[in-house]
């Protein structure tokens, strides 16, 4: 295949693409691409990993997949298509998790490039790591909408991907959003796309019904395929309309309760593999639910329309919610033209009702703490759908810098930005010189090392685990001693060695201001050094700092009845009472006023913008958080409108051109080219 491309590349470089050993980590959106680029490049030894399994919903922009492959692994379907272009390419295809403890160090070690084309921070952050860690080169991707990135990561001479803070985890997978959500948004999202299912147009990218497809559930890849293929004749896989369903009933909300929180969630108990390291949730029967007492604010009247806004409920006031919303919205409906259906607007407060109650009784059975009306609508906004071309970019920029790994010459590799509209020099593809490492990043620093602040009295080794070092750190399995002069173990990633130390408190250890502990990812070759400081003046609902990080608010889950046996709602006569539709794509929330031009980034993301016009680089518009725009990307935006108005005001504006100018930078509104 080489041979064939002797006059685009020259011989070394065409020597070196044909020897590589290339691994594509996701087979999606940007993979299926990708793939497809690499053989037609010449490269002909490539390894692809992906946990995913194919669904309708994919066939719009994944295209080396058909209606007859749906339910078959992602990474093996597009093994099979990609041979077609080139029959003597040696494609290796894994059906798994890249965090498997299989593919470890010395697994890595064997690629001459590592190229991601990932859906999630917590795979990307493991890459990255894994990649440090083999001193392999890592090209990291990611598209949302009309808007992409691609960059490149090397050992001492980059920054890696953790180098700078990133916000808060704003992309979910599909099967996250109706299978196993974790966080407030999640529910938001989900209650947002149930109010279309029922009452709005409905869309198979934003089924709610447990996903079946899930490819973390218990059953193995060929009962998969085997499930879906039975519930669907080549490819065609035929549902039950939810709205049609809920008319079916007369919208009756006692059978909508007892369908959403208690068969789903019954039905999602049986998928016992999703549950083995979660806290699995728990049904809602609406009479045990009308046994409660209301909130006495609701049997008195409101002082004020603000400070209902911002109560938060329980339970059986967001149940009579969702039943008095119900029956509103499908009045609404009744009164519109046949076919016609209900737009969704946070301003209208019925559908604002609606959202809210489902939001807060999804959270409350997957044991999150419930949120104020307030808090919701700021989360919610509009739906931007993703653009396949968008993919097919990237994917080319993907390969092109490559090229130049393997052509020696790094130095010439760039963070490339595609963006929505030319820049000032009529460029979509914007460049911006690689940032060197962070002598202060706590994951490619030659000693990382991190300070965190908590009350030791109120922090349990639990939360040390799970929600300092896996989620803030993203360890995959920790082990951590503490700096005693012992060596005590606090925790040991071997299972049961230390479980009796979980739910006890740091402070009976020990721990207190100024402790040290060592933890150590064996996995991932990796070794942290946290020092404790103790603080008993948190803010409300933020159970720690990283110091020089933004608070993480973490509040406390409420606690699981220990009377509850997860059995009792899991009979084999549990099933989703509609539809089985495929997983809708992930979805980013992006926080700003106006999708238009930059101005809405963290300043985080403005300084390293800042550093890149003064080295003398074309560099993008601030929309971007780096290596943040994910594959195949539905985008919430907080918005009203979708327009293009500069968040930067003229004033600052003014002061922003003037400084550029003097620098003999070009720059039209928050856009600059040097």
């Amino acid at each position: 295949m080489a041979a064939a491309l002797s006059g685009p590349l020259s011989p070394e470089l065409g020597q070196a693409v044909s020897q590589a050993r290339v691994l594509v980590v996701g087979a999606g959106g940007i993979g299926c691409e990708l793939l497809k680029n690499l053989v037609l490049t010449g490269f002909s030894s490539i390894y692809v990993i992906d946990l995913d399994t194919i669904d309708v919903s994919n066939l719009n922009r994944q295209f080396l997949f058909q209606k007859k492959h749906v339910g078959r692994s992602k990474s093996q379907v597009a093994k099979e298509s990609v041979l077609q272009f080139c029959p003597e390419a040696n494609i290796i295809a894994y059906h798994d998790s890249i965090m498997n403890p299989d593919y470890n160090v010395e697994f890595f070690r064997q690629f001459t490039l590592v190229m991601n084309a990932l859906d999630n921070r917590a795979a990307r952050n493991h890459v990255n790591r894994m990649c440090l860690a083999a001193d392999i080169p890592l090209i990291e991707s990611g598209t949302a909408g009309y808007l992409g990135q691609v960059t490149v990561i090397k050992k001492g001479v980059t920054e890696c991907y953790e180098c700078q803070p990133k916000p808060t985890q704003k992309t979910f997978p599909g099967c996250t959003i109706r299978n196993t959500p974790s966080e407030p948004i999640h529910c938001i999202v989900w209650a947002k796309y149930l109010f279309n299912q029922l009452f709005g147009e409905e869309d198979a990218d934003q089924e709610v019904s447990p996903d079946r497809a899930d490819p973390e559930a218990a059953w193995e890849p060929a009962e998969a395929e085997a499930r879906a293929l039975a519930s669907n004749e080549d490819g065609e896989i035929k549902r039950v309309s939810t709205k049609e369903w809920a008319k079916s009933t007369g919208y009756d909300p006692v059978k909508l309760f007892t369908k959403l929180f208690k068969d789903d969630i019954r039905y999602l108990l049986t998928m016992d593999k999703l549950w083995r390291k979660r806290k699995p949730p728990v049904p809602l029967d609406w009479a045990e639910v009308q046994k409660q007492e209301q909130n006495i604010s609701d049997q008195q009247n409101e002082s004020s329309a603000v400070l209902k806004d911002q109560q938060v409920l329980n339970v059986r006031s967001y149940a009579d919610l969702f039943s008095k919303s119900v029956k509103t919205l499908s009045l609404h409906l009744a009164e519109k033209a046949d076919g016609e259906a209900l737009i969704w607007d946070k301003d209208d407060p019925s559908a604002m009702d609606f959202v809210t109650s489902a939001a807060n009784l999804r959270m409350h059975v997957f044991g999150m703490n419930m949120k104020s009306r307030f808090d919701i609508k700021s989360m919610a906004g509009n739906i931007i759908p993703a653009i396949a071309t968008t993919n097919a970019v990237i994917a080319g920029l993907i390969v092109l810098e490559g090229l130049k790994i393997l052509s020696g010459k790094i130095d010439q590799c760039r963070t490339i930005f595609l963006n929505k509209q030319p820049n000032p020099r009529k460029k979509l593809l914007v460049p911006c010189a690689l940032d060197p490492p962070n002598p202060n990043c706590y994951v490619c620093a030659s000693k990382p090392e991190v300070t965190v602040k908590l009350n030791t009295h109120k922090v349990t080794v639990l939360t040390l685990q799970d929600k300092i070092l896996k989620e803030k750190f993203a360890m995959v399995a920790p082990d951590v001693q503490i700096e005693d002069g012992k060596g005590t173990i606090l925790i040991s990633s071997e299972e049961g060695e230390t479980e009796a130390n979980n739910h006890r408190k740091l402070s009976d250890f020990g721990i207190r201001n100024g402790t040290r502990l060592q933890a150590d990812d064996f996995l991932q070759d990796y070794t942290l050094l946290i020092n404790v400081l103790h603080s008993e003046d948190l803010e409300k609902d933020v159970e720690f700092e990283v110091v020089g990080d933004t608070p993480e608010r973490i509040g406390p889950k409420p606690s699981e009845p220990t009377s509850k046996n997860i059995s009792n709602g899991s009979d084999d006569g549990a099933q989703p009472s509609t539809s089985t539709a495929p997983e809708q794509d992930d979805v980013v929330i992006v926080d700003s006023e106006d999708e238009g031009t930059s101005g809405n980034a963290d300043d985080v993301e403005n300084k390293s913008r800042k550093r890149k016009l003064e080295k003398g680089c074309e560099c993008v518009g601030a929309k971007r958080s780096r290596a943040e725009q994910e594959q195949d990307d539905l985008m919430i935006v907080e918005s009203e409108d979708e327009g293009a108005a500069s968040s930067l005001g003229e004033e600052e504006s003014r002061s922003h051109k003037r400084k550029l100018e003097e620098k003999g930078c070009e720059c039209v509104g928050a856009k600059s080219v040097c």
